[in-house]
C-alpha cells in the first residue's frame, strides 16, 4: 500500500513543510547531470519533480487550512485543489502556476520522465511562486 502524504495541522505547518520540500527538490535535481539542456538520468529527475510537486501542494494545503479547512478534508486529488484554486483572487495567476507544475513536474516529469531542462526549471518557478505567495500570508521562512 502506498503510503499517504503526512497531513499537516495548521498553515503554519505546511508552509514549513512546502519549504522544505521545495530545498530537497532543489538538492535532488542538482544531482542530474545535464548535457545540451537535457537531464542524462530520469531517476533523480523523476525524484525531485514529485518532491517540488508535492511542495507546491503543502502550500495551497496552508492556505486552505487558514480557512478552516480541517486536515482531514484537504483535498486529495488534482481536481479539487484546481477547483479551490479557482476560488482565490490572484487574477488566475495562481491557478496558471498550479496548471504549469502540474504538468511540467508531475505529469511530464515525474510519470513520463521528461528530461527537458527548461520545462522542468520553468515547474519549479511555478512551484516556488505558489510557495512564495502564500508564505506572504503567514510569515513562511524562507
Amino acid at each position: 500500500m502506498k503510503p499517504k502524504k503526512k497531513l499537516p495541522e495548521s498553515p503554519d505547518e505546511a508552509i514549513k513543510e512546502a519549504r522544505r520540500f521545495y530545498r530537497n527538490a532543489k538538492d535532488i535535481l542538482k544531482t542530474a547531470p545535464v548535457r545540451n539542456g537535457v537531464y542524462q538520468d530520469t531517476k533523480p529527475v523523476r525524484e525531485a519533480c514529485s518532491t517540488a510537486y508535492l511542495a507546491a501542494l503543502f502550500a495551497i494545503d496552508s492556505y486552505l487550512l487558514s480557512r478552516g479547512v480541517k486536515p482531514q478534508e484537504l483535498p486529495a486529488q488534482v481536481d479539487e485543489y484546481t477547483k479551490a484554486l479557482r476560488k482565490i483572487p490572484h487574477d488566475g495567476k495562481l491557478l496558471d502556476a498550479f496548471v504549469v507544475v502540474y504538468q511540467n513536474l508531475h505529469i511530464f516529469g515525474y510519470y513520463r520522465g521528461g528530461v527537458d531542462v527548461a520545462m522542468i526549471k520553468s515547474g519549479f518557478k511555478h512551484a516556488k511562486f505558489i510557495i512564495d505567495t502564500f508564505a506572504k500570508l503567514f510569515g513562511g521562512e524562507k
